[in-house]
């Protein structure tokens, strides 16, 4: 099968085809600098080859977010552990599920792990699940730089490795790397010298003008071109593009970034009393307290020798001037935590990532005065998890939730709460939720990928889906001998909770 994605217009005005079957066996690399483009003709691509082929980008500024609205794109934060990020990588080869792995929030050198963790998981997944994937990384030189720079050695070897993975040894796993960066100078030269598809675009510096025009085959002269490219342009090479370098102005996309070039806009009309309202304090300024440093007078060496030749002090420190906090009993401390999720679970988007959550909890804890250890965010997620079932005091009682939850442990974390809200339903004899429903206890907009859970929970065993006469659904779950109503799995949420009420 060929797929020919239109890419944009050349030259002369003709469409300007790449062929998707080729770029999965060759790999692409993208040059430009920064707001020559680079990001829509990733864009472009993503789009236009949505429908074949499952996609997989390495985000690095939360730009290609929005490929999940109209695309159905799962969104996964980066802020997750490294058993976390194998698993759901592992995952979304199994059922060939197309990702953005936003690392939006982090810094560099979080960044570089958790695309190399997740990398690394992609690439080692079991043989039986090598299908074709397009692996996008948006500014490749920060994962697979060419010189060291401030991260540790450990994580610069985890990233280089694993882009050095996915450009020379991830063609048998069926991962075909399309790699983006501004500066090819900056850009591991063995991660790209793997790439046999190339879109050059505006460049200055003559070092990156060289480089690029000894990849397309061009002389010291021609290179000058790359000065001269607008933004959206590129010259385009290589075997699933052309046999000779061609421009190529990219064509338009249909989504759009959450971040976007500035644009001038006109001022607001000038104020009489502007001076006033800038060099008047407000209140409560005066209320924060200020940082300063003061830098200390440097002392004499032999002021130092001495204090330091002084004989330590054995008396006690004395803490008869610090308030004491009065101690809670165990029960009284299990109120007040059970009253910071309450009031996360309260206030919460059901959007938000349970590491957002984590630390509201927190904060709310410290609120409250809570000293010492608090939930692990592994114990965090499982309470988390039984708020979302919405089982009540009485459920939560009974034996068969306590065999619910000795089952639930078969499952990841992130798929404990859609587990036991089912589980939930059975037990109480309530109608099977809907998509909707289901989708939002996992922390998602797509109702896909709800009907893709319960088709994971039968294959682990742990549920039957079936149907009634009239196609209501109706999940069973075996080991407890319970079953939900039938529920109609297009009903919409509200609609499914007035019924189980």
């Amino acid at each position: 099968m060929t797929a020919g994605i239109d890419m944009g217009t050349g030259a002369s005005g003709e469409s300007s085809e790449l062929d998707l079957e080729e770029l999965l066996a060759t790999r692409l690399l993208v040059q430009g600098n920064s707001g020559s483009g680079k990001s829509h003709l990733l864009r472009r691509l993503l789009e236009q080859s949505a429908g074949w082929v499952q996609q997989v980008i390495i985000d690095p500024e939360g730009d290609f977010v929005t490929l999940a609205d109209r695309y159905g794109h799962v969104v996964i934060e980066g802020e997750r552990s490294e058993a976390e990020l194998l698993g759901i990588a592992a995952r979304v080869r199994q059922h060939r599920v197309s990702c953005v792995l936003s690392l939006e929030g982090l810094d560099v050198e979080d960044q570089m792990r958790a695309a190399g963790i997740f990398l690394n998981g992609l690439f080692d997944a079991e043989r039986d699940y090598w299908y074709p994937v397009l692996v996008v990384v948006d500014e490749a030189q920060m994962f697979a730089p060419a010189v060291a720079g401030e991260v540790t050695d450990e994580v610069r070897k985890l990233s280089l490795g694993a882009m050095t993975n996915l450009m020379c040894r991830g063609r048998k796993r069926g991962l075909a790397g399309v790699i983006a960066t501004q500066r090819l100078a900056k850009l591991a030269k063995n991660v790209a010298a793997e790439a046999s598809n190339f879109l050059m675009g505006r460049t200055f510096l003559d070092i990156d003008m060289a480089r690029a025009a000894d990849l397309l085959g061009l002389d010291r002269r021609q290179a000058e071109m790359f000065r001269d490219l607008p933004r959206g342009a590129f010259v385009a090479l290589g075997p699933a593009l052309t046999k000779r370098p061609v421009k190529v102005q990219i064509g338009k996309v249909e989504t759009s970034a959450r971040s976007s070039s500035p644009k001038l806009m006109p001022l607001p009309e000038a104020m009489e009393d502007a001076a006033d309202f800038i060099l008047t304090p407000d209140p409560a300024e005066f209320a924060r307290p200020i940082a300063r440093y003061i830098q200390p007078a440097p002392r004499p060496a032999t002021d130092i020798l001495a204090e330091l030749s002084k004989p330590r002090s054995e008396e006690p420190v004395t803490t008869e001037s610090r308030p004491k906090r009065a101690e809670l009993t165990p029960e009284e401390r299990e109120l007040q935590v059970s009253s910071a999720l309450a009031d996360v679970m309260e206030s919460a988007n059901a959007f938000r990532t349970d590491a957002e959550l984590y630390q509201d909890f927190l904060v709310r804890c410290r609120i409250r005065r809570l000293v010492g250890t608090q939930l692990s965010l592994a114990d965090f997620r499982g309470r988390l998890a039984v708020i979302r079932s919405g089982a009540d005091a009485e459920t939560m009682a009974s034996d068969a939730w306590a065999k619910t939850l000795t089952l639930s442990h078969a499952v990841t974390d992130d798929l404990k709460a859609v587990f036991l809200m089912l589980a939930n339903a059975a037990l109480n004899g309530q109608p099977c939720p809907p998509d909707a429903a289901i989708a939002r206890s996992y922390g998602t907009h797509s109702v896909r990928r709800a009907r893709r859970l319960l088709g994971y929970f039968e294959e682990q065993g742990l549920v039957v889906v079936h149907q009634d006469r009239l196609g209501g659904r109706i999940v069973a779950f075996p080991d407890l001998g319970v079953e939900t109503l039938p529920g109609n799995p297009d009903a919409p949420e509200q609609e499914a909770r007035d019924a189980a009420e």
